[in-house]
């Protein structure tokens, strides 16, 4: 099962309850609010997936579930207001990507379900209080980020790669725990002997610099 799957079926989890309940008494179908980091024209296949991980499951879309999508085509100040517009529209669970959609999604809503996926250190970041037990109302599927593991990624490279002589990472400065992963990576490739650049990346025009080290 993808990770996209696996977010289905934890939202359609999330709404089996509520569905049994209405089934009685014949109203209206839950609704999902849906938000991706990209843009639609480069993601819309991650919300396809999704789509098909509820047809699996049985949901149908607009009959027994509805999806109401929205995308912050790669700026992450615009996830508090999509998430505000969703919350407005009285959806039943917010499914969001990213590490700074799920932080605006803790500060909108703390009664609304949120399931996120592609998020580092949700524990280090404030938004469930532990993997095992997340507490309050979101849950999800995390990067595999936590403490140790960067420097690790480091070291696969090395081993993937035995003649590599430098290391790129590309992130977002504005994403809450990314700080602490540059830092783990920036020790292990001097440990490594790997020249270590940083970008800082904010859009995808920022992305151009790293062709230095790209090419």
């Amino acid at each position: 099962m993808d990770r996209r799957a696996f977010i289905a079926a934890v939202t359609g989890s999330l709404l089996a309850a509520p569905l049994a309940a209405e089934a009685q008494q014949a109203t209206k179908a839950p609704r999902i609010g849906f938000v991706e980091a990209g843009s639609r024209s480069a993601n819309q296949h991650f919300l396809d997936a999704f789509r098909q991980g509820l047809r699996d499951l049985r949901y149908v879309e607009g009959q027994t579930i509805f999806i109401e999508d929205r995308w912050a085509d790669g700026q992450s100040d615009r996830f508090p207001e999509l998430i505000a517009e969703l919350i407005r529209l009285k959806v039943d669970v917010v499914v969001v990507a990213s590490t700074s959609g799920v932080g605006a999604a803790k500060k909108i809503t703390s009664t609304v379900p949120v399931v996120f996926w592609g998020v580092a250190d949700p524990v280090g970041i404030g938004v469930v209080a532990s993997l095992g037990h997340p507490g309050g109302n979101i849950t999800g599927v995390v990067l595999g980020t936590e403490d140790g593991l960067a420097g690790k990624w480091a070291e696969l490279l090395r081993e993937a790669v035995p003649n590599a002589t430098q290391v790129a990472v590309l992130g977002n400065p504005d994403a809450p725990g990314l700080k602490p992963r540059v830092k783990e990576l920036r020790t292990a490739a001097a440990t490594l002997k790997l020249t270590f650049h940083i970008f800082e990346v904010r859009s995808v025009s920022n992305c151009l610099p790293c062709q230095v080290v790209c090419d």
